[in-house]
């Protein structure tokens, strides 16, 4: 496995400190040190692979750290906090990523339906992100997805079974299960899912969890168990996470001031706004605002 991931780091160092479209649909790498601010972000479901260095993901109340024998796995929209470090002998961070699309998994899984044991009907709720060990497998097909960097004619007629491969090793592990629930209809998740859309959609707008959990079709109780498993956080939370980093771009990227970005994201005091920014991100939002623009200019 040595030799695939070696291959890797040398198809993937050609990425830039940001996420860096391969010409691949939805493969994309990364390498270096990125920008803190652009850490903190709603992420979108993507198999994530470490290639060299390691990162920790914040999810709510829970931190999973990965590194080049781990990959992770993000099934729903997710408001998280990244933090990269180098290798350890200096060498830069360096990862490629997946974005997921339920359609493609849902016609794999309706290929394999034979193929794959039926999955054990049960209401424990499915976490929405996890870390699993690498497997030699899972490495070669990103090998070999990578490679389409070299030979873009090829792309069209090969990237989707690669990508189909890289999906089938993934539901042979133990995200398996995580991937089933984000393509299948009318799961916990799929319902989780549906209601993290009107949250990304009306986050400026008061959101009962009454109204969610009608739009997820559960019981609130239900609702609100199985959103926290997904998400690591309550509904509330995920909200005030969506508003708190949209704020942050219209402090940094529109310029907006600190009480029109408040009352844009619905915050109805700019006072609660401040407290709550700067306990997310540890600076009050004009400090912090300043600080990321001043970057900008370095950079």
């Amino acid at each position: 496995m040595d030799t695939q991931l070696n291959e890797l780091r040398t198809l993937a160092a050609r990425a830039q400190n940001r996420l860096t479209e391969t010409g691949i649909p939805r493969v994309a790498m990364v390498q270096g040190a990125i920008p803190e601010h652009e850490l903190a972000a709603v992420y979108q479901p993507m198999v994530n692979l470490i290639l060299q260095g390691s990162k920790s993901m914040t999810v709510g109340e829970k931190v999973l750290h990965y590194c080049p024998a781990n990959y992770f796995v993000m099934s729903v929209d997710l408001p998280a906090i990244g933090t990269i470090w180098p290798a350890a002998t200096g060498e830069p961070y360096l990862a490629v990523a997946l974005t997921l699309d339920p359609a493609i998994i849902a016609g794999l899984l309706a290929d394999l339906a034979e193929n794959l044991p039926e999955p054990a009907r049960t209401e424990r709720a499915v976490a929405g992100f996890s870390v699993a060990a690498v497997t030699e497998e899972l490495m070669d097909a990103w090998v070999r997805m990578l490679r389409l960097m070299d030979k873009p004619l090829d792309i069209a007629a090969l990237a989707p079974a690669y990508e189909r491969e890289i999906l089938y090793r993934v539901l042979q592990g133990p995200h398996g299960a995580m991937l089933r629930e984000i393509a299948t209809p009318d799961t916990a998740m799929a319902r989780v899912s549906r209601a993290i859309t009107v949250i990304r959609r009306d986050f400026d707008q008061p959101l009962p969890v009454e109204t969610l959990a009608e739009q997820a079709m559960m019981s609130v109780s239900a609702f609100h168990r199985h959103f926290k498993a997904v998400t690591a956080m309550s509904p509330l939370q995920y909200q005030k996470r969506i508003r708190l980093l949209r704020a942050r771009t219209l402090l940094t990227a529109a310029g907006k001031s600190v009480t029109a970005a408040a009352f844009d994201v619905g915050y109805e005091s700019a006072t609660q706004f401040s407290r709550e920014y700067a306990r997310e991100f540890g600076l009050p939002p004009a400090r912090d605002a300043a600080r990321i623009v001043a970057g900008f200019r370095i950079a």
